[in-house]
């Protein structure tokens, strides 16, 4: 660190975010299962809209991203008036900490919540908190447990990463219902579309003054690399979060391309259909292997082994079939892999590797 040019407090204590690897050294070919994309990319809608958008990269985009919010409200059945628009739910969640959370705040959030809530909150200057959660699902009661006077944002994710676990929305009510007047609860659904019959929150959010509901494109609609993520709130929510956003913080592509992904419903429908098809066999085979999961509500499924030591070896059998999962030990949960479920020969791979690692782990035991 300099001796005279000093960061902000809280800046220095982040841990640098580490995305999901997709390389592996000496290996051309890999399938990376480490980062819940969408194995099937983008739809052919968003294709064409990406190939149409270079034609004016000369041109400014819109500041009020008023046609992709009229989309985003037709779609999801929304006020488009309290619809805010950002690089990725990230950028979302990090406005939500600038307006909200500052020194002397704390920003809470469950324990294996996303690692941007405790990154947004240092970088805000306040104080991140985690509450303790019950079979790595979000547990209410100790959030409120964890509530003080100077709580100012409450973040959940539902259905959580990397657990893929959810609470019932009544659950969801009943926090939004116990914080303080001064608190905004956050339901980060970042993975909602996957989770059938549910909403995301928004219905929440229109009944009450003090939730906000960050979402993206990154998952569902495959559109990682562009980085669109879109928030849904009260409106003296989204009339404050506008006040921190760069008039230009998307540009025409990004725009464009997600209007045209809402609009692809073969492509929607297709990934969630297999979503849940693969999701469901692959945690039933895992399983049956005596590789526990919860029930994953996401498009992800955490394989949990008795030891770190054992996840860290299946992880490097996996790798040396040129297999990429996510470890999750800085989710404080080492003994996991948190696995994206592929297409049908990358699901079947995985349990084929894994059975394989199981298999000879069951005979060093015996022989040992």
């Amino acid at each position: 660190m300099h001796a005279t040019i000093r960061p902000q407090p809280g800046i220095l204590d982040i841990a640098l975010y580490q995305g999901g690897t997709s390389k592996i050294a000496g290996r051309d070919e890999v399938v990376k299962l480490s980062s819940n994309e969408n194995p099937f990319g983008a739809g052919d809608m968003a294709r064409l809209a990406y190939a149409r958008a270079g034609h004016d990269l000369h041109r400014y985009p819109s500041t009020d991203h008023a046609s992709l919010r009229a989309a985003l409200a037709a779609h999801f059945g929304l006020d488009g008036a309290r619809i805010i628009c950002g690089a990725g739910s990230d950028e979302i969640i990090t406005f939500l900490c600038q307006a909200y959370a500052g020194p002397g705040d704390e920003v809470l959030y469950s324990q294996h919540g996303f690692l941007m809530y405790r990154i947004s909150a240092l970088a805000a200057g306040a104080t991140p908190v985690a509450a303790p959660e019950r079979d790595r699902t979000t547990d209410v009661d100790a959030l409120l447990a964890a509530v003080t006077e100077r709580t100012k944002l409450v973040f959940i994710a539902n259905p959580n990463n990397p657990t893929g676990t959810m609470i019932p929305l009544s659950e969801v009510t009943r926090l939004a219902e116990a914080l303080p007047a001064r608190a905004l609860l956050v339901l980060d659904g970042a993975y909602a579309e996957y989770a059938a019959e549910y909403d995301g929150g928004a219905a929440l959010v229109d009944a009450r003054d003090n939730v906000g509901m960050p979402r993206t494109f990154s998952k569902l609609f495959g559109l990682g690399g562009l980085r669109v993520g879109w928030g849904y709130g009260p409106q003296h929510v989204i009339d404050v979060l506008n006040r921190v956003r760069g008039p230009f913080n998307l540009s025409s592509i990004q725009l464009d391309v997600a209007e045209a992904a809402l609009g692809d419903s073969a492509h929607i429908m297709r990934s969630l259909s297999e979503n849940a098809r693969l999701r469901d066999w692959l945690a039933d085979r895992l399983n049956e292997l005596g590789v526990p999961t919860d029930r994953s509500f996401a498009n992800f499924v955490l394989a949990r082994f008795a030891s770190a030591a054992q996840a860290e070896a299946c992880n490097a059998a996996l790798l040396a079939d040129g297999l990429i999962v996510r470890q999750v030990a800085s989710y404080g949960l080492p003994e996991a892999l948190r696995i994206t479920v592929g297409d049908e020969s990358a699901c079947r791979r995985v349990a084929h590797v894994i059975a394989a690692f199981m298999e000879r782990q069951t005979l060093a035991e015996q022989q040992g």
